[in-house]
């Protein structure tokens, strides 16, 4: 699959994705993995002169070792070390300068390699995090952590979020390292943990270790490469310049307490709680079109082979009244093929996520508490605002709706935070990284259209976006809906052609920074 300097990387066009060629290679990767890109020539890395094995050169190969650390993070961290000791072989062996930082969490820790550059430009650091959500283990079809094929699926947690980009991303770099490449400025690759919870994520590393991580743009996961109607075609390449504001609420119900053989219905924290799930469950926040959004659905319109969902898409962008948006929105939902996203992507979500109530089954509790966790469109409706609407749509319910803030915060402190967050602009589209994002598009998926989006979820970006450094995302592979729903869920899964296809990509954004000559 790797080239030598002289030669075209393989680029699949957009309508043989699981066909001709990509049926050839799926083959090989399912059988071995290492064996689809196997050595033609004998280039060296520049950094050791050195062969790199052929296997970390392979991203089914490379994903399938990430994949086989349980790396959970239940709350507060994970183990993270074991895959980093692998990790950091990788980079040894392709004589990359790499080392791990501690944090005050044992075993819980980040890893930063670094490609050196010509220093002609500002560094570029790829954001990859660790650590994955918990699973369900009995609801698995597979063992999670066992990377294993099925159908042309490599399945496992993490293999979507984020794995997966973080295999594609590494070995399209090892690539280039391959070819004996080098690169105008530094390239800072950091696998970080504590991104889907705990202390010691990038704000930690950024407070105590900026000049390691200092870089003038970043690049981390995001942006979804969608499918047409058919699941594998891919339609539309997008890469997020944004995320979404992430904030908590908690509904909060009082009763009396009493024996459990006495039920008291209208005073049951359960029964009051439960009531106002129902209530707001059925309701849906306004829809709002921002800058962003509208750019997206509008490349939405032109990139998509339905024509009914191209029409309602322009009707809605076209709407002069906030009721025909609405009408038109509820139309774009129910004709798209990925309807949970693209409703994320009109509005302020809100779902149901944790429940507290009781502690023994005699004895019929005082409070039942239920957290909901909200994520607001910069732009759009504000995070106050859509407080607001809940606690009116909520009035009669008998129930607190509480503003979960950090350690120490009022509610005023905390939704002024919000109100930040909310306001910032999303990165700007005239820099070179974005333009690779873009250009690389095209080489690889030929005639696709390529879009900025807003990502419906959160990043590590952070500590760089609180600095002015552009950051954007990416998950380099197409998927379909039911793979999408898979994130932080049961049987997570990619398609083993759009992973290498992916790589392909990631190969042709990093061939932007090659030194010349």
């Amino acid at each position: 699959m790797h080239t030598t300097p002289d030669e075209t990387p393989r680029t699949l066009p957009r309508r043989t994705f699981l066909g001709g060629v990509g049926v050839a290679v799926l083959g090989a990767a399912t059988a071995g993995g290492a064996s689809a890109y196997a050595r033609t020539t004998s280039p060296s890395s520049g950094l050791t002169g050195a062969a790199i094995p052929a296997a970390d050169l392979d991203p089914l190969d490379l994903l399938k070792r990430m994949l086989s650390f349980d790396t959970q993070n239940f709350g507060k961290g994970a183990d993270t070390r074991p895959h980093a000791e692998m990790l950091k072989a990788v980079w040894e062996r392709a004589g990359v300068p790499v080392e791990i930082i501690e944090t005050p969490q044992p075993d819980n820790v980040h890893l930063i390699a670094r490609i050196p550059g010509t220093g002609s430009a500002e560094s570029l650091l790829i954001l990859g995090h660790s650590d994955v959500v918990p699973v369900e283990e009995d609801n698995w079809d597979v063992d999670p952590f066992a990377g294993e094929v099925v159908d042309g699926e490599v399945y496992g947690r993490g293999a979507l979020d984020m794995k997966g980009a973080n295999s594609a991303m590494i070995s399209a770099l090892l690539r280039h390292l391959d070819e004996g490449a080098t690169f105008d400025r530094d390239i800072i690759v950091l696998t970080d943990c504590d991104e889907e919870a705990g202390d010691y994520g990038s704000g930690w590393l950024a407070k105590n270790h900026w000049d390691k991580i200092d870089a003038g743009a970043v690049l981390t996961e995001g942006g979804w490469f969608l499918a047409q109607s058919d699941q594998t075609t891919p339609m539309l390449i997008t890469a997020t310049r944004q995320d979404n504001v992430y904030f908590n609420l908690d509904l909060v119900a009082k009763g009396t307490a009493t024996h459990s053989s006495k039920p008291m219905p209208d005073d049951s924290a359960v029964v009051k709680v439960s009531r106002a799930i129902a209530e707001l469950g059925d309701w849906e926040a306004p829809v709002h079109l921002t800058e962003v959004t509208r750019e997206y659905f509008e490349a939405l319109a032109d990139a998509t082979s339905d024509h009914g969902l191209a029409k309602a898409i322009r009707l809605m962008l076209g709407a002069k009244s906030q009721p025909s948006r609405e009408r038109a929105a509820a139309l774009v939902v129910q004709r798209s093929d990925y309807p949970h996203l693209h409703r994320a992507l009109l509005r302020t979500t809100h779902a149901f996520v944790i429940q507290e109530a009781g502690y023994k089954e005699n004895v019929i509790p005082s409070e039942a508490t239920t957290r909901v966790n909200c994520r607001g469109i910069p732009g759009g409706e504000k995070p106050r605002e859509f407080v607001a609407a809940v606690r009116e749509l909520l009035k009669d319910r008998d129930v607190e709706v509480k503003v979960i803030g950090a350690a120490g915060e009022s509610e005023e402190q905390a939704l002024a935070r919000l109100d930040e967050t909310w306001a910032t602009a999303p990165a700007d589209l005239d820099t070179d990284l974005w333009r690779a994002l873009s250009d690389a598009s095209e080489a690889t998926y030929e005639d696709t259209p390529f879009a900025p989006a807003l990502f419906e979820a959160g990043t590590s970006l952070g500590p760089w976006r609180e600095k002015g450094v552009p950051g954007y995302g990416v998950y380099p592979y197409v998927l379909s809906n039911e793979q999408l729903i898979g994130m932080h869920g049961n049987n997570e899964r990619i398609f083993v052609e759009a992973l290498a296809q992916g790589s392909d990509y990631m190969y042709e954004v990093f061939a932007a920074f090659r030194t010349k000559g």
